[in-house]
């Protein structure tokens, strides 16, 4: 029977920049539980956020069986699922073991990848991803090393779109035109802007090579450090370490100083750095389309989960005798549909849909609640789970993100605790619950702009008053 663990809190320093690490990282897994108020939680990771029809309909199963019925996303492009029992986790990897989910229990927290959800799908970007996803996958659980990393510890895949670089990942793959790939370390927040050229067969070789070296520097050199970003140091030693680590295996590696690991240095179309994907229909030039809808507060309800698997199952191939990209597990007909695809801002992409039927299918999924324009109210909210889920919420704010954010341009997320859990990267709105009611700022470059505490009667003005805001001068505000 597998116990349920809580999460382990985070000291900031003096300066309240670096984080000091004073207990193991306790991030949840499938494995391994988070204590909740309203029961045990379960962290399922997925590598770029990619189901095949299988495994979506594991974890809704799990989800039913087990859980509260519903499944939430994560600024990952994760799932957890809520209101588990905490002595579940050994039926719950039964369930999600067959489907490929769990292919190796020892690196199951650490199989932390997100990657361009447009990818191959759009004519944009440097083509399919999931050539680098399986391999890099593959990489880090057949590793003797990665499983050590922190559950938090991320890589992200660029197809050149520039959509992953806000994420603020560990080590970013960025792809680029004639056979090149480019690797960043670190977040890109201490002014680095250090990348390695390397060719693009070899970048899920590289990405691990810097979680290697990552490792080792850590554990030698400064302790306990989670994140890349947490070294004293930063990414610039790690960057010769990786460098001289491709050469001794035979790569070609390049080390140059710039930011030419985004899309507008790396040779290639000129297209412009994006974020995420607007609800609609995607399509790229070809017989089948994608669709793009977003999750109401990252929550899919068992009934709206259900709806998606079924349209995974209804999306046959328009080309039989064009044989389907190589999947990333076997265990799943990849003929059945298409694929689900999580991205990290609490939205799905479903492929291989015909483009004739294409807004038939927008329709279902619309009524089924999940959200499929662009101009709804609803598109760009999101909150924690609050009360009466988290004890540490100060409030419940899931029904005050509901009953009181009005349009606007800026994503808008509601926490209710200081801790912001799950809370976005990029250009937004917080409204944190204080006693007092709620601290609204506006979040731009990384920096506070502009912060105001207000009641909850008054959090509705000020919210829509954020939202619309233009870019000013950071504010200081202590955390």
């Amino acid at each position: 029977m597998l116990a349920a663990m809580s999460t382990a809190p985070v000291r900031p320093s003096a300066q309240d920049t670096t984080p000091i690490r004073d207990r193991g990282d306790a991030c949840p897994g499938t494995l391994r539980l988070h204590e909740a108020d309203d029961g045990a939680l379960a962290r399922v990771r997925v590598p770029g956020g990619v189901l095949l029809p299988v495994q979506a309909e594991a974890l809704g199963t799990a989800a039913r069986r087990l859980g509260d019925g519903d499944l939430h996303l994560t600024s990952r492009g994760n799932v957890q699922l809520r209101g588990l029992e905490a002595g579940c986790g050994r039926e719950l990897a039964e369930i999600l073991g067959p489907a490929g989910l769990l292919p190796s229990h020892r690196h199951e927290r650490v199989r932390n990848i997100v990657a361009s959800p447009l990818a191959g799908l759009d004519g944009h970007g440097h083509g399919d991803l999931r050539p680098w996803l399986r391999a890099l996958d593959g990489m880090v659980c057949g590793s003797d090393s990665t499983h050590a990393l922190s559950g938090r510890f991320l890589f992200a895949l660029d197809d050149g779109r520039g959509d992953m670089a806000g994420l603020g990942a560990d080590v970013t793959l960025t792809a680029g035109a004639h056979g090149t790939a480019w690797l960043r370390l670190g977040p890109g927040e201490r002014g680095s802007t250090a990348a390695v050229q390397v060719p693009s067969a070899y970048a899920p070789l590289a990405a691990l090579l810097a979680a290697e070296a990552f490792l080792q520097t850590a554990a030698v050199r400064h302790g306990r450090a989670w994140r890349i970003g947490e070294l004293p140091d930063g990414p610039d030693e790690l960057t010769d370490d990786v460098v001289r680590r491709l050469r001794a295996a035979g790569v070609t590696a390049r080390a140059t100083a710039g930011d030419t690991g985004t899309m507008s240095q790396v040779p290639g179309p000129p297209v412009a750095r994006s974020s995420a994907p607007q609800p609609g229909v995607v399509t790229g030039g070809r017989c089948e389309a994608a669709l793009s809808v977003l999750a109401p507060m990252g929550r899919i309800e068992a009934a709206q989960w259900e709806t998606l698997r079924k349209t995974l199952r209804e999306t046959p191939r328009e080309s039989p005798g064009e044989p389907p990209p190589e999947p990333l597990v076997s265990v799943a007909d990849r003929e059945e549909g298409g694929e689900l695809r999580l991205t990290p801002w609490r939205g799905l992409v479903l492929t291989g849909v015909p483009a004739a039927r294409a807004d038939e299918r927008m329709r279902l999924l619309g009524a089924a609640g999940l959200i499929t324009d662009p101009a709804s109210p609803h598109a760009g909210v999101g909150a924690c789970i609050g009360r009466p889920g988290c004890a540490a919420s100060l409030a419940d704010v899931r029904a005050d993100a509901a009953a009181l954010t009005p349009p606007g341009p800026l994503p808008v997320y509601w926490s209710g605790c200081e801790r912001r859990c799950g809370h976005p990267r990029g250009d937004r709105v917080e409204s944190v619950a204080v006693p007092e009611g709620y601290r609204v700022s506006v979040v731009r470059d990384g920096q506070v702009r502009s912060t105001v505490t207000t009641d909850r009667a008054g959090a509705a003005g000020h919210v829509a008053q954020a939202r619309t805001s233009r870019p000013t001068a950071p504010t200081a505000v202590n955390r």
